[in-house]
């Protein structure tokens, strides 16, 4: 017992001194991505929140505190987008997770043939280039585009409808592009969660005389309340930073009818007198917004 109690007592800090070496040389590979980090995302954005206490142009800004704060509540400009963000937002986001479920539903059925040809066509659309859809659906949704040509066609419209002139059908072309584009997205992470869901369960449920309705209802959609939560926040996260579709689709107009908050902030920073403490204050304001609503989520669709 004398002779073992000192070798214990010799090996000890030998093998701290192991631990902390194996330590160091996993902060020294860590090191260099944190400080590229910090310097890449965080630095920019203490930088403009700095900006966003302050007024002018260039070296001729001055202190301004809340200034550009307190603007935003007498901008009728922001407080039109900000509307506008948050049409899309309630129609858009509720509207393309049910249709994402109903997708995943019926394309993790075992029965159904050619599966994954269907699963490639309904996510193929999220591939494509930001610009080069928005381009499509301008031409196609024009006075004279294909949409019109068929309404007209099918005796619908006597003459083409100016869809991308009109506030309210601009928005809803809005709406149709981004449906088209992100449902796919959304449904892949549904299909994912139904494969995890045991399919003797649903066994179970036909063998008791539950419809496909009711085993939506009372399995599917339970097993799936959190990745509901996840695309639910990812989707509420993407529609408020909304830029591509209002910059490139319809130019923000008819007016600034579908203009969104962050096409608002790049006309201030880029296409008007350049304003970098309005336009970033702006920012700072979608992100709160981004976060509360985040919040939100989470308290009521996490119960733990």
């Amino acid at each position: 017992m004398t002779d073992k109690a000192p070798a214990k007592a010799h090996l000890t800090p030998r093998r701290r001194t192991i631990t902390q070496k194996r330590s160091l040389v996993g902060w020294a590979f860590l090191l260099p991505a944190a400080l590229l980090i910090l310097w890449m995302n965080f630095y920019p954005m203490f930088q403009a929140l700095w900006m966003s206490l302050h007024k002018g142009i260039g070296a001729g800004m001055t202190w301004a505190g809340l200034y550009n704060y307190e603007r935003m509540f007498k901008d009728t400009v922001f407080q039109q987008t900000l509307v506008t963000t948050f049409t899309y937002l309630i129609v858009q986001v509720p509207v393309m997770l049910v249709f994402a479920i109903i997708l995943a539903s019926l394309l993790n059925d075992k029965k159904l043939k050619c599966k994954g040809f269907f699963r490639t066509a309904v996510f193929l659309p999220c591939t494509t280039s930001l610009v080069s859809y928005s381009i499509i659906f301008r031409s196609l949704f024009a006075a004279d585009g294909y949409i019109n040509h068929i309404l007209v066609g099918l005796g619908i419209l006597e003459t083409g409808y100016n869809f991308l002139g009109t506030p309210w059908s601009a928005r809803m072309v809005i709406i149709i592009a981004l449906l088209w584009r992100w449902t796919g997205y959304n449904m892949i992470f549904f299909l994912a969660a139904l494969q995890n869901i045991d399919s003797s369960i649903y066994e179970a449920a036909r063998i008791d005389g539950a419809s496909p309705f009711q085993q939506l209802r009372r399995i599917t959609m339970p097993l799936l309340k959190p990745m509901i939560l996840l695309t639910a926040i990812m989707s509420t996260n993407g529609t408020l930073q909304l830029f591509d579709e209002s910059f490139n689709l319809t130019r923000g107009g008819p007016g600034r009818a579908s203009l969104t908050m962050s096409h608002y902030l790049y006309q201030l920073a880029f296409e008007k007198a350049p304003n970098f403490g309005y336009a970033t204050a702006v920012s700072y304001v979608i992100l709160a917004l981004v976060a509360v609503l985040a919040l939100i989520q989470m308290r009521v669709g996490d119960k733990r």
